[in-house]
């Protein structure tokens, strides 16, 4: 199975897998919620979904995958280098996890190797992922960024963690000049693609307000 929002990256994918020995591509989705119908009626051993999906983020969809066909092995298909993505990924239970240009030859690697049941993930998220450990965040910080990223006006989050919200706006300044960011918005971004702040936060209406 393959779940890829952009058509042309979709089609290439089947096109490329298609001819692989051993592997045959069952459908490709074009959504979290086509992708959980296909999986259902097809039961694939493995399913390429990638990270940004147009109606749920990609690891909302890895556990949906593995919610309906518990053997599947998933594969998270990135285009950036987001360590916060790869955790994400593992703690919802995919097993491999690769880039967007990764070569034709690792990707089929991965894809036996994930249908085995082994993990596979490129070497190069395996270092930004180390690199991520670093976190600059204070654990009340990350708390202020977590709700910033939920959504929350200030007078939310003060009412939230039992804060003024003087206190609010002087965390979420810190927090904006720690990570070089001119927003709250670019706070909450640089802070996901360092892996220091978890993905698929909702908002109150079930949106994602800052996943893009």
């Amino acid at each position: 199975m393959i779940a890829e929002r952009l058509h042309l990256f979709r089609s290439g994918l089947v096109a490329l897998l298609a001819g692989e020995p051993g592997l045959a591509v069952a459908e490709a989705a074009d959504s979290g919620a086509a992708l959980v119908a296909a999986c259902r009626h097809h039961r694939p051993d493995v399913a390429l979904v990638g990270t940004e999906l147009p109606d749920m983020p990609g690891v909302d969809a890895v556990r949906a995958v593995l919610r309906t066909e518990r053997r599947c092995g998933v594969v998270v298909v990135a285009d950036r280098r987001m360590p916060g993505e790869l955790r994400a990924a593992v703690d919802g239970g995919a097993l491999g996890f690769v880039l967007r240009d990764s070569s034709p030859t690792d990707l089929v690697d991965v894809i036996h190797r994930v249908a085995r049941g082994e993990h596979a993930v490129d070497g190069r998220l395996a270092l930004a992922e180390l690199a991520a450990a670093r976190n600059p965040l204070t654990p009340r910080e990350r708390e202020v960024l977590s709700a910033v990223a939920e959504g929350a006006t200030v007078g939310e989050i003060a009412g939230q963690l039992c804060l003024s919200t003087g206190t609010v706006r002087n965390y979420v300044a810190r927090v904006q000049a720690k990570l070089g960011a001119r927003t709250r918005v670019e706070a909450v971004s640089i802070a996901r693609e360092h892996g220091w702040l978890p993905y698929g936060a909702r908002d109150g209406s079930g949106r994602y307000p800052l996943n893009r």
